[in-house]
C-alpha cells in the first residue's frame, strides 16, 4: 500500500520570515579616521584636507559606509562632513556609527516597511538559520513588530522551533 507524502510543515499554516530575505546583502565598509589623527589625538585640518583630496573614493562604490573614529580624540564635524562630500557621489549610504551600529541601524530602517497586518493571528517562525551575519537587533525589531499580532511566534526552522511568543486566549 503506497501512502501518500503530506508535508505537514505546509499545512500547518506557519508563516516563515528570513531576515537574509527582509535585509538584502550590501557591503558595509568601516573608514576610521583615527590614523590621520596626528599623534593619535590631534586632527590637522591641511594634512586631513590633503587627505581627503588626494583619496581614491571610487573604492567605495556602491557600498554603504560606517564611518567614525575609533579613538577618543575632538574631531571636528566639518571633518566627517568632508569625507561625506567625497564619497557622494560612490557609495550607496553614508552612517556615522562603528560597523555594528550600521549594520542595526540598516535593519531598523528596512524592518520599518514590515507590515505588521499581514501577519495578523498567523503563526510564525524567524528564520534561525542563514549564511551571513545578521544583528540581534534585527531579531529584537522583528519581534517587536510581531508581538501585537502573531499568534505565536518561533525562531529556527520549521520543522524544529523555539517558542519565543503565544497568545493568551
Amino acid at each position: 500500500m503506497t501512502q501518500e507524502i503530506v508535508n505537514r510543515v505546509e499545512q500547518s499554516g506557519i508563516v516563515t520570515l528570513d531576515l537574509e530575505v527582509l535585509i538584502p546583502e550590501k557591503e558595509v565598509v568601516e573608514i576610521d579616521i583615527a590614523p590621520q589623527l596626528s599623534q593619535g589625538l590631534i586632527l590637522r585640518e591641511k594634512d586631513f584636507r590633503g587627505w581627503v583630496k588626494d583619496n581614491d573614493w571610487s573604492i567605495y562604490e556602491g557600498k554603504r559606509i560606517a564611518l567614525h573614529c575609533s579613538v577618543d580624540a575632538i574631531v571636528p564635524t566639518w571633518a566627517y562632513m568632508l569625507v561625506a562630500n567625497a564619497l557622494r557621489e560612490y557609495t550607496l549610504e553614508i552612517y556615522f556609527a562603528n560597523l555594528q551600529t550600521v549594520n542595526a541601524l540598516i535593519a531598523e530602517r528596512l524592518l520599518s516597511t514590515v507590515s505588521p497586518d499581514s501577519y495578523e493571528d498567523k503563526r510564525v517562525v524567524i528564520k534561525g538559520c542563514r549564511d551571513r551575519e545578521i544583528s540581534n537587533h534585527a531579531y529584537v525589531m522583528l519581534t517587536s513588530i510581531l508581538l501585537p499580532v502573531a499568534k505565536t511566534i518561533m525562531y529556527g526552522e520549521p520543522c524544529s522551533t523555539v517558542p519565543v511568543y503565544k497568545k493568551r486566549k
